[in-house]
């Protein structure tokens, strides 16, 4: 093991190697007797004008590390390092008749697959969307002209909706399995520094190489992937799984991974009319707000705004009232707002960067909290709440699949004006009241939410703050039910997984719980019957 040396800031004018040199010097050691590595990088920047660097350092020591550690037990921020790896696997004893399949191949998808198939398991893969290649074109045609395609877009198709984001790495779980996905990428093509950054991202760019890599892997491990196939049914005896339909035919299927991501609503139903137990479960609703990236660089920079060491500024910004919050996420720095519709006649918007986050602008959705109880009926009915929504930003945009907006300054004070930055919004832009389109609770709270934030940094609510709408696919109004085993608590065999099922809410925890959920069927099923 090694010592971990946390929480050594330094000032963005100091070099790099001078964490690592005052990590040894805090454990009392000269480089001939350790070597020390960044291990964390993070930037602090709650001092506006005087961020900081802070380094978490990997020391590897020559000798008993115990000992050491014993010597400097009254220091803080000192700790042996713990291997971050996966659990250990048990394999079980039963065989499987025929080869488990993946139902979406987004992280969750895909990561469940990759394990599966490492494992000698051979996954068939099924997604309903297009490769990644056919897939890009078909959204940059969509963005152009206003071509929907409905079963490749944003939303649908090879790597998910995550495809066309930030590539963000970001995640609050406590998970060894986060290091394996980040391990996993990197030998995929992302660039190392994922494993260093406290905030580490790809960007919509390289992840799309990656995934395709990732893909091949799978495909070399011995799974198959079958594109533009959709997920119409289940075959269940007995309340176990026998069968999936599809629109290409029936595929026997004794285990299932259900990893069809937050917006395939027609397969929602599908299940719920087949007794897949289901509930609804908090989710959030609003808009994007987008700033010039300069002057959120300002804002949470001051003076620092452009040094070289800093990367483009990002921000997270919060506010409780009881159970509900306005808060901002997904936040692309040097990104632009995107137009991430996946049914006919719905807008829907939401942020991507590039890998360089060199955009003029910097967005963020800014949402509020929509609970359970706001929704009357069951899970549809929190679907058609989404729906309703986008089908009137729709309307609002005028067709064409623009998008309504207004200036930030002029939704508080309440009459729609343009703001003085220019959006980044590919089908273009109406003027339009958002007041009109958000429900009361959630317009109430998303204003008083963006009061507290301007107060905190002037101008993040004022004249060149653009609200683009609406933003309304954050996460999965639904949870599927699932025991502790991973299975469905009505259908044996079919495994619910990430964002889709309830239990995710962006790229890395979507895949962890799909290595979870393969975990979970490795643990039980030792091989196929047939190898053939």
């Amino acid at each position: 093991m090694s010592i971990l040396v946390s929480q050594i800031s330094l000032s963005p004018d100091r070099p790099e190697r001078e964490a690592l040199s005052l990590a040894l010097r805090r454990l009392g050691l000269t480089e001939g007797q350790a070597t020390a590595t960044v291990y964390k990088k993070s930037v602090d920047a709650r001092r506006r004008g005087r961020a900081v660097l802070v380094y978490t350092v990997l020391v590897s020591v020559r000798g008993d590390e115990q000992a050491l550690l014993q010597r400097l037990v009254d220091q803080k921020n000192i700790r042996l390092s713990q291997p971050e790896r996966m659990p250990p696997l048990v394999r079980g004893q039963q065989l499987l008749l025929h080869r488990p399949v993946v139902v979406g191949f987004g992280p969750a998808g895909m990561f469940a697959a990759l394990l599966l198939a490492q494992h000698g398991l051979r996954p068939i893969v099924i997604e309903r969307g297009a490769p990644i290649e056919q897939r890009c074109e078909d959204v940059a045609r969509f963005w152009q002209t206003g071509q929907l395609k409905d079963e490749s877009n944003v939303q649908f198709g090879e790597g998910g909706a995550g495809s066309f984001s930030d590539g963000k790495l970001t995640t609050r779980i406590g998970d060894a399995r986060c290091r394996t996905v980040l391990e996993t990428f990197v030998r995929c093509g992302a660039p190392q520094r994922i494993l260093v950054d406290a905030k580490p991202h790809i960007g919509t760019d390289v992840l799309r190489g990656v995934v395709k890599r990732l893909r091949d892997e799978v495909i070399a491990l011995g799974a198959e992937v079958r594109f533009y196939t959709r997920l119409e049914g289940l075959c269940v005896r007995q309340g176990t799984l026998s069968a999936l339909m599809t629109s290409q035919g029936e595929i026997p299927c004794q285990a299932a991974v259900l990893a069809m991501g937050h917006s395939a609503r027609d397969t929602v139903e599908t299940l719920l009319r087949q007794g897949v137990a289901m509930h609804k479960k908090p989710f959030s609703v609003g808009v994007r707000i987008e700033h010039p990236q300069s002057m959120v660089d300002a804002m949470f920079y001051g003076t620092l705004a452009g040094h070289p060491a800093l990367p483009p500024a990002e921000y997270q910004l919060s506010h409780r009232v009881g159970e509900r919050a306005c808060y901002t996420f997904c936040m692309c720095p040097g990104g632009v707002v995107v137009p991430a519709a996946s049914e006919q006649g719905g807008v829907v918007v939401n942020g991507m960067s590039e890998s360089a986050r060199a955009g003029d602008n910097a967005n963020a959705a800014v949402v509020a909290s929509v609970l359970p109880e706001d929704i009357e009926g069951g899970v549809m009915q929190a679907v058609e709440f989404q729906r309703r929504l986008e089908r009137a930003a729709f309307r609002a945009g005028g067709g064409g699949y623009a998008a309504p907006a207004q200036s930030a300054k002029s939704f508080l004070e309440g009459s729609p004006a343009w703001a003085d930055t220019q959006g980044s919004y590919a089908r273009g832009l109406t003027l339009y009241p958002m007041e009109k389109l958000l429900p009361g609770f959630a317009l109430s709270l998303l204003r008083e939410g963006l009061r507290r934030f301007d107060r905190q940094y002037p101008g993040f609510a004022g004249q060149k703050a653009l609200l683009t709408g609406l933003e309304t696919r954050t996460s999965s109004p639904l949870r599927m039910t699932r025991g502790e085993d991973y299975v469905s608590s009505q259908v044996g065999g079919l495994y619910p997984a990430g964002e889709g099922a309830g239990y995710a809410g962006g790229i890395v925890s979507a895949a962890v719980d799909g290595l979870r959920v393969a975990q979970a069927i490795l643990s039980r099923y030792g091989g196929l019957a047939h190898e053939g």
